[in-house]
């Protein structure tokens, strides 16, 4: 078995061991609850794994350890121990506030809410070490199935059934003009999307989001006439703002002027376009440790908080 990793279970090497301390597969498989052929099978599966004869099988007196047996059987008695204690280590670590919680964040959420969340999180709880990645809708699907993040700060998009999505905000579309747009100029701060029929538009093309904003224009009854299209939040303004269109955005900067230097309006929609759902995502049927719990509830208790304090403002 030299020269590659060992490929054998925890399984085998506890049934291997309880056959050898009892010196009998059948006592063994009443002790661990399960099929003697479920011992035996996972003791001759160790066996070929490792290359080596473990136990000789004896009708009238049992199982016997082999030279090798014995002396395998020495060794896993340290490794099994540590298996318990490394078990107990991750269960405590689970069920505390310590330790590292990584989150997914959609690109164009995280210069709005996160810095805000994350910031919150560290005063309540200094010893919890966070970590982010951004990325699209896909790649955090992708992210929390493979366990590289506990959990995701995305939109409803494409809902899976092994994801359980925890509602967060309605988050409305809005359009942006440059400031000596025909309607800007006019000190309108309402308008519907139809007016915008015959402008050229600037396009926040991500996955998903682009499919999200044409269809708004479906439901207006015209196809937008695209003039540039960029995956970058603070690109599209900048663009908007030097006049080459209008755009649909739903995150909301908290002011009007762009990385160019320049300024754009913001014009609400009187349509009926359906708002984004914020969610927070995480795997179904995984239990999520007490530090995901908790960055859970804050992100409840901040978007509540929000949505009041929206309310309140009138808008």
């Amino acid at each position: 078995m030299t020269g590659k990793d060992p490929s054998f279970t925890l399984v085998q090497l506890r049934y291997f061991a309880a056959a050898a301390d009892l010196g009998s597969m059948t006592a063994a498989s009443k002790v661990l609850m399960v099929s003697q052929s479920a011992v035996s099978t996972a003791v001759a599966q160790l066996e070929k794994e490792l290359g080596v004869q473990l136990l000789i099988r004896q009708h009238a007196r049992g199982l016997e350890l082999t030279p090798a047996g014995r002396n395998f059987r020495q060794e896993l008695r340290s490794f099994l121990n540590h298996s318990v204690e490394l078990a107990d280590s991750a269960a405590r670590l689970g069920n505390s506030l310590i330790g590292d919680l990584t989150i997914g964040c959609f690109s164009t959420i995280a210069p709005f809410g996160l810095p805000t969340l994350l910031a919150a999180f560290e005063q309540q709880f200094p010893q919890v070490r966070m970590g982010v990645i951004e990325s699209e809708h896909a790649d955090l699907t992708r992210l929390l199935r493979e366990g590289q993040c506990e959990l995701a700060l995305m939109y409803g998009f494409d809902r899976e059934s092994d994801i359980h999505y925890q509602p967060l905000a309605m988050v409305r579309p809005y359009v942006i003009v440059a400031l000596d747009h025909p309607i800007a100029r006019a000190g309108r701060r309402e308008a519907t999307l139809s007016e915008f029929a015959t402008d050229p538009m600037v396009l926040l093309d991500l996955p998903h989001s682009r499919d999200y904003f044409l269809s708004l224009h479906r439901r207006a009854g015209f196809t937008p006439r695209i003039r540039f299209r960029s995956t970058g939040f603070e690109t599209v303004r900048s663009l908007v703002a030097h006049g080459f269109g209008y755009s649909i955005l739903n995150q909301r900067p908290a002011h009007e002027l762009t990385y160019g230097g320049r300024a754009v309006a913001t014009i609400e929609l009187t349509d009926s376009a359906p708002a984004l759902e914020l969610v927070l995502a995480n795997l179904s049927g995984v239990r999520l440790t007490n530090r995901a719990s908790a960055f859970r509830e804050l992100c409840k208790r901040h978007f509540t908080a929000t949505e009041r304090g929206t309310r309140g403002a009138g808008r």
